[in-house]
């Protein structure tokens, strides 16, 4: 090499050095200028050749970028050349081929992080994430202060249905890099899966700050704070989400809810009507909607409504080749299959209707949820019940109807429910057997349910703490609970107290339960299956509901057309349990006291 051609390198890789400096500081003018000087100097500059790729890469200009670097590769097969390639190919949407050139540069740099990285980007482009996540994670074992691997090892976690794990890695992600929107933003979303919404609103306000006009950090603000009750705030965030994407469904539909839970009805319906009117009505607002005419008392319009539960994506009714029977048809003797399509409850309130179909002269096989199998098999009316477990083996029948679509069929009206009791008492010997276990029957019997099922859209509304119900136990009568698996820190307090007798280890199904709360003289409880099933069973129940209940418990009433036997202790607008339970207190003090005599 001559001296000139020395020097002539050297001059080129300068400007290569400035033209990289110009580059990264976003000088893409700057950059081009020193590449071609370098290019002038040294037209095989491999480096200068790479740089000029980036530069077109960066404009999006993927043909010239890929001309440039791939005669860089040809002359140098340099591993940040290799990974320039794969990426022009991600763009192209050829990950495969992607993969495999960076899979060739990472065997020729394997401790770098940012090449693990990019792997794992791939992999996610691919939606092969249980292969994105190892990429990186070895990208921080090789740098652990790596703050994009950390915030998409977050959102990778998260989409795996790991939330705890992905908070760690996005905490980390946010104390490394602070003000990273995207970072606050997944965060937030991860809280509020969570259920922490208090956290979730703060990450979501500062996400908010740093990105003023992205409609979903709004909307997801919103719902944080409609889920700590704070409807009025929620809905100014749904408003503003909706004025930056004026047909953003979701913060339409977010919008509604939080009217539905400030009593707002007539604005709910008013909404649903703009929003029929803009083409933006999706099952979900078709859903709420019909939750509002039936909590409202207008049952003709609900169960119409109510129908849209069968296309929400969370529907448990399965698809049958059989004609669905929605009351129009006369069924005298034809076989009609009744299966459960929502959840325990639900089962327990419309079964109702099995001997109705009965009396039309159908034979009816009843298809139910496994617990509920034993206690539902005694049920008139039903030919069969079947538990879900065993529905590879029904017979064959001529039409179906969901369970809950049997309000619809029968047109229930708010004068026409069919009310209980109408489940079948259990067998004496059960009974006697639970009665035997509860021992003398010196003091008024009690049953209790304190918490639903943790995964309930409204669980934070309807289930409170074992603690917070400790506040009417100073009341003389002996304290049963109907609990099944307690959350751990009721878990906690049960073993603290020794006023509640808990057998709910032996609690194996609904037929149990039914026997025990036979023992029983009075059952408090939330809203959860136990509430059905007792007032099914016409046994004395109290049922504690949150400001805005479930639709069946209607608004402002102290008693129930559907169980004749259950009393309504419903929460003022304050939206707390505590005064819901000093009237319970001072109900059940009256009712202990006038216990034997």
């Amino acid at each position: 090499m001559t001296a000139w051609n020395a020097s002539a390198m050297s001059t080129a890789t300068a400007f290569c050095e400035a033209g990289l400096a110009h580059f990264r500081d976003g000088r893409h003018l700057d950059a081009r200028a020193c590449y071609q000087q370098a290019l002038g100097l040294d037209a095989e500059h491999t480096d200068a050749q790479h740089l000029m790729g980036l530069l077109f890469l960066q404009a999006r200009q993927y043909n010239e970028a890929l001309q440039w670097i791939v005669r860089a590769i040809q002359r140098a097969p340099k591993p940040e050349y290799l990974a320039s390639f794969a990426t022009i190919l991600q763009q192209y949407g050829r990950c495969d081929e992607a993969l495999n050139v960076l899979d060739q540069a990472i065997q020729l740099r394997p401790d770098d992080a940012e090449l693990w990285r990019q792997r794992g980007d791939i992999f996610v482009q691919l939606a092969r994430l249980d292969q994105a996540l190892p990429s990186f994670q070895h990208a921080l074992e090789l740098n652990p202060h790596h703050q994009d691997a950390l915030y998409k090892s977050g959102i990778v976690l998260h989409k795996l249905g790991r939330n705890e794990e992905a908070i760690a890695c996005l905490d980390l992600s946010d104390s490394l890099l602070p003000d990273h929107g995207p970072t606050l933003r997944t965060r937030a979303w991860v809280l509020y899966c969570l259920k922490r919404f208090e956290d979730s609103a703060t990450d979501g306000r500062r996400a908010h700050q740093l990105d003023p006009d992205n409609a979903e950090i709004c909307n997801n603000l919103g719902l944080s704070l409609r889920r700590l009750g704070r409807n009025e705030e929620a809905l100014a965030w749904f408003d503003k989400a909706i004025e930056i994407q004026p047909r953003f469904v979701d913060a339409f539909d977010n919008k509604l809810v939080a009217l539905f839970h400030l009593h707002r009805f007539d604005e709910v319906f008013a909404l649903s009507d703009r929003m029929t009117s803009l083409g933006l009505n999706s099952t979900v607002t078709e859903w709420n909607v019909s939750l509002a005419h039936l909590l409202t008392g207008n049952l003709e319009a609900g169960w119409h409504g109510h129908q849209a539960r069968l296309k929400l994506p969370s529907a448990r009714h399965p698809e049958f080749q059989r004609p669905m029977w929605l009351g129009e048809e006369n069924i005298e003797g034809k076989t009609i299959l009744v299966a459960a399509d929502e959840g325990l409850g639900d089962t327990i309130h419309f079964v109702r209707y099995v001997p109705m179909l009965a009396e039309r002269g159908a034979r009816v096989i009843l298809v139910v949820q496994d617990p509920l199998h034993r206690l539902m098999s005694a049920l008139g009316g039903a030919s069969l019940c079947v538990p879900r477990s065993a529905m590879g083996t029904l017979p064959a029948f001529d039409l179906h109807c969901p369970i809950s679509s049997l309000p619809l069929a029968f047109e229930t009206r708010l004068d026409t429910i069919p009310s209980g009791p109408y489940l079948p008492a259990p067998p004496d010997s059960l009974v006697q057997a639970w009665d035997n276990r509860l021992g003398p029957r010196s003091r008024l019997r009690v049953g209790l349910v304190w918490s639903g099922d943790p995964f309930h859209v409204n669980d934070e509304t309807r289930s409170i703490p074992l603690r917070t119900l400790s506040r009417i136990l100073d009341v003389d009568a002996t304290y049963v609970s109907l609990q099944k698996a307690p959350r751990r820190h009721d878990a906690a307090v049960l073993r603290e107290r020794n006023d509640i007798v808990d057998l709910t280890a032996d609690l194996t199904d609904f037929a149990e339960t039914a026997a025990l709360i036979a023992c029983l003289d009075l059952v408090i409880t939330v809203d959860t299956s136990v509430a059905h099933l007792a007032g099914a069973l016409g046994r004395p129940t109290w049922i504690l509901l949150p400001w805005t209940p479930d639709y069946r418990w209607l608004l402002d009433r102290a008693d129930s057309p559907w169980y004749p036997s259950v009393r309504l202790f419903r929460q003022t607008k304050t939206r707390e349990y505590e005064s819901v339970l000093d009237r319970v207190r001072h109900e059940l003090r009256v009712l202990a006291a006038a216990f034997g005599h």
